[in-house]
């Protein structure tokens, strides 16, 4: 019999049974999906941003008001810890110019090929198509294509996920069954996901189109940088970054220009000839793209003359009518309280229980921070739940 059973076999999973591997303790990690971390092979996709190279405390100020929470764990784990630990499992890694840092090869699969091959060395054992189903009596029951399992491990450790994109395996069924053991939880709210705008027919052909060298202002903050006009409305990570002031509804502003004032703005515009089509006058003396331009006409349906068009171009009100739903959102805010748990990330009302991932009630955008905050706090809970066994064993 295992002495650990980690269930999720996402990044905040594989770290904790490595923690718990290293320390010496058997392992199993079983997870629902056919194979191991499907939402990093995803993230891989657009060249798996593994974290970001910036001073520590300016990182931690990306999880808002989980950073006090989270702040131990980043320590001992944090952005600057994951470059070494990619190149240990042979990927070289680069930092963009943005700070971000991918590894060379731009996708998942060979580090998490050289992950699990790391852990197999180590004796962990893997179990694919095993869907926990909670508790009976102390011990863990999974649904498995050979019929029910019961374990009864030391210690468990749960990271499975959040409850977006529930085809990868992060679907939140855990939630329920933890609500039954009487575990605080806070209600699944889409974090790192698009606005939803009610489009007029002329921005069909803009679907697709990336608006850059802009900024946004919401909720207080004003942020520079792009995002894309879809089908649907806006996303990207500019539109990431303002997640949690979206679902409060706060009001939403564009700047379209951000490196000129709206009196540049104005003393370029009254040198175009009169006779020039809006079109025209935007374009020649602002250089502004047919994209934005189209946003322009979409939301001010600005008049002629010009003399209102500096202020529209400075501060666009974006008439969002809400966010895309949790299933299209790139990762969730609520789950696990910080109440529920120790500051070993164990359930308070389930010793040798720990937690860690996204399953925990935090959220930070898009650029390294959700993967980075994933391996520590996965780290941290399987160096906790190592010690618990120490302790239990009496080794």
């Amino acid at each position: 019999m295992s002495s650990a059973v980690v269930v999720g076999a996402g990044p905040a999973g594989l770290m904790a049974a490595e923690m718990l591997a290293d320390a010496g303790h058997s392992v199993l990690v079983a997870d629902a999906m056919p194979t191991a971390g499907r939402k990093l092979l995803m993230a891989g996709k657009s060249g798996l941003n593994l974290t970001k190279d910036e001073p520590p405390e300016e990182f931690l100020t990306a999880y808002g008001a989980a950073a006090a929470w989270l702040a131990p764990s980043l320590r001992e784990f944090g952005n600057s810890a994951v470059g070494p630990w990619a190149q240990a499992l042979g990927q070289e890694v680069f930092t963009g110019s943005s700070g971000r840092v991918f590894p060379k090869a731009m996708k998942a699969s060979p580090l998490l090929r050289a992950w699990l091959a790391q852990l197999t060395a180590k004796g962990v054992i893997f179990r694919s198509r095993w869907r926990w189903d909670g508790w009976q009596g102390d011990a863990l029951d999974f649904r498995t294509p050979d019929g029910n399992k019961v374990l009864s491990p030391v210690v468990t450790v749960l990271a499975l996920g959040g409850a977006s994109w529930a085809r990868l395996g992060s679907d939140g069924r855990w939630a329920d069954l933890l609500a039954q053991k009487g575990v605080a939880l806070a209600l699944f709210e889409p974090a790192n996901m698009g606005i939803t705008l009610n489009w007029s027919k002329h921005m069909t052909r803009h679907f697709g189109a990336a608006i850059k060298n802009c900024s946004l202002t919401c909720g207080g903050k004003t942020t520079k940088g792009e995002f894309v006009i879809g089908r649907n409305g806006l996303e990207g990570s500019l539109i990431y970054g303002f997640s949690p002031a979206l679902r409060a509804g706060e009001t939403l502003t564009l700047d379209l220009l951000p490196d000129l004032t709206q009196e540049q703005i104005a003393t370029r515009l009254a040198k175009v000839p009169r006779k020039n089509t809006l079109s025209n006058s935007l374009r020649k003396a602002l250089n502004l793209s047919p994209a934005k331009i189209a946003l322009l006409q979409e939301f001010a349906h600005p008049p002629q003359p010009l003399a209102a068009l500096p202020g529209h171009l400075k501060k666009l009100p974006i008439p969002y009518s809400g966010t895309a739903p949790l299933d299209q959102a790139i990762s969730v805010a609520g789950g696990i309280r910080q109440s529920a748990l120790t500051q070993q990330f164990m359930l308070r009302d389930l010793p040798g229980v720990f937690c860690a991932g996204e399953m925990l009630d935090w959220e930070a955008p898009t650029g390294g921070y959700l993967l980075t905050a994933c391996l520590a706090t996965g780290r941290s809970a399987g160096l906790a739940a190592a010690a618990f066994i120490a302790r239990d064993c009496g080794s």
